[in-house]
């Protein structure tokens, strides 16, 4: 079932989302090389204890810590341990909040110290590929456009969509309907209206879009062992098209 959200609880999304994009910035701003990734998970509590809010992953179907933290070929759900950033390396860094009864939810894919043109390319390709199918939450279209608009640009840059993931709808709960795929046909799927609000979030293969999951159950990595790259945003659909919540 789609929620329909009211402008009321669209606003109380945005305080909720804010407070995770300030949170992202703050753990962007910390990465280097030489950087022991707990840093990030504890300075992750802080910041949502200080905010009055809950971690929204940790405990969710049993994950165990706040931030999913992802290095290199791994896609998504990498648990955080003590292990230490090296230059070369990118992270992807999600994160999700519930805060006065609503959930936000953003993720960022950040570089280490100075990476390949290659690994650049993919994170810039990531980023921009959210933003190409962002374009297309508003009345008139149909959710297939979203999905389509993420995979054709990120097929002309030379890379591959991951297909065993999706984004989703969000609001009283993490996970909502609608599941939006990062692939598909423009012109299907459910017609998008008002008020809908959903976490749009590409997961980008520098190769194959075939993955596996390691033995602790979550960690997700590509099937190749090649760079993988996350970006996530949470929007509403308004008459004039997505504004984005997650957003300073």
């Amino acid at each position: 079932m789609i929620y329909i959200k009211s402008e009321q609880e669209i606003e109380r999304m945005k305080t909720a989302n804010r407070l995770v994009m300030a949170t992202l910035i703050k753990l962007k701003e910390m990465v280097k090389p030489g950087l022991n990734i707990m840093r990030l998970e504890e300075k992750a509590e802080e910041m949502a204890r200080k905010s009055g809010g809950i971690p929204a992953f940790k405990g969710y179907n049993g994950y165990p810590a706040s931030l999913c933290l992802s290095i290199n070929e791994v896609v998504v759900h990498g648990i955080p341990h003590n292990r230490i950033l090296k230059n070369g390396d990118i992270i992807g860094i999600d994160y999700g909040i519930l805060l006065d009864g609503f959930y936000g939810d953003a993720a960022i894919t950040v570089p280490v110290g100075e990476i390949s043109k290659e690994a650049l390319k993919l994170i810039n390709t990531t980023r921009e590929a959210l933003y190409e199918g962002m374009k297309n939450a508003r009345p008139g279209k149909k959710l297939g456009d979203i999905s389509f608009a993420v995979q054709s640009y990120v097929e002309k840059n030379g890379f591959s969509v991951i297909r065993e993931f999706t984004g989703h709808g969000i609001g009283k709960n993490l996970h909502e309907d609608p599941p939006i795929p990062n692939f598909g046909r423009s012109g299907t799927g459910i017609p998008i209206e008002k008020g809908m609000t959903f976490a749009i979030e590409p997961m980008v293969s520098m190769g194959s879009y075939e993955v596996e999951v390691l033995s602790d159950g979550w960690t997700t990595i590509t099937k190749d062992k090649t760079l993988s790259a996350h970006f996530e945003h949470t929007i509403a659909v308004t008459e004039n098209g997505p504004e984005i919540l997650s957003k300073i």
